[in-house]
């Protein structure tokens, strides 16, 4: 089950378990509630709110990540479940095992899959992106020579125009960015809990002050598909963090994809390429559960 992605947004809430539910309350009013079952991420981006620890505990058994959101709508702590496989500790320990040879081969087919999805959606928009699939083949076991960073360097003057920048600190279009991200990141995050994997072992990503670099490693083929959400809201004249903003980059765990067993939504997407990477992690094979390549652009559609 993907799990519904919940945001609060309003601020001095309060969030309890009740009887199978989550309640939200304000003082003694209850303002709404959600069946636990149904919950996937809880997305906190507001001031004041509370918890209580049954509700914390109750996120955990479900297997739902608690997520705390900055100013510039980015993460700032997470809280995910302890146990998330019923053969999780035979599976971390190939996780910390693996092979180096095998890290660098699934890098290729990560970062292959993220180039040629970058092509494709500027293709999808009317722009030059058939240099992609051709940069894409040209990425080498571990990407050597950094075959990922030359094809963002094309690709975001072609996507938003010479002048953007990248800057997660930065509102306006970074903070669409950032919150499309941050949906994405706890999908991701949360299929790699399921699959009884640590969010810290990346493949690629090391740094000692990120708890997700396994995360970050495997989102990367998806994050093109924020990128076009917010392109398509800019130019519906969204260009700040607003709630239809939010509704519409909330919606693309729930958005259909081409795979080989048919439609299949983003988020069980997510969930079958982190459980082929624990499977590989075991057997030493180089295959992950992709979407097909080149990854499918359905929402396009509309643009």
């Amino acid at each position: 089950m993907i799990g519904r992605i919940i945001e609060i947004a309003q601020d001095n809430r309060h969030l309890a378990a009740f009887r199978g539910f989550m309640t939200v309350s304000e003082g003694k009013e209850e303002l709404g509630r959600v069946p636990l079952a149904d919950i996937g991420v809880v997305v906190v981006n507001a001031h004041g709110v509370s918890y209580s620890n049954n509700l914390l505990v109750a996120l955990a058994e479900q297997g739902a990540i608690l997520i705390l959101c900055g100013p510039n709508h980015a993460p700032v702590a997470w809280v995910w479940p302890m146990v998330g496989h019923h053969a999780q500790a035979a599976r971390m320990l190939a996780q910390l095992e693996a092979t180096k040879p095998l890290g660098k081969r699934l890098w290729q087919i990560l970062i292959r899959a993220k180039i040629e999805q970058q092509g494709a959606v500027l293709n999808a928009l009317g722009k030059s992106g058939n240099g992609f699939r051709l940069l894409a083949r040209q990425v080498a076991s571990g990407d050597p020579t950094n075959l990922e960073a030359q094809a963002a360097r094309r690709y975001w003057p072609l996507l938003f125009g010479e002048d953007f920048r990248r800057d997660r600190s930065a509102p306006g279009l970074n903070g669409l960015l950032n919150y499309g991200y941050t949906v994405l990141r706890s999908a991701t995050a949360r299929a790699v809990v399921a699959a009884g994997l640590h969010p810290s072992l990346g493949i690629h990503h090391r740094h000692r002050a990120n708890d997700m670099c396994l995360v970050d490693d495997l989102m990367e083929p998806f994050r093109p598909l924020v990128d076009l959400l917010v392109v398509r809201l800019v130019a519906s004249g969204i260009e700040e963090v607003n709630r239809e903003a939010k509704e519409t980059l909330a919606g693309l765990t729930i958005a259909d994809m081409h795979t080989a067993k048919g439609m299949t939504p983003l988020g069980t997407c997510l969930e079958r390429l982190a459980a082929s990477l624990g499977q590989a992690f075991e057997s030493g094979e180089t295959s992950l559960d992709l979407p097909l390549s080149p990854l499918p652009l359905d929402l396009a559609a509309d643009s």
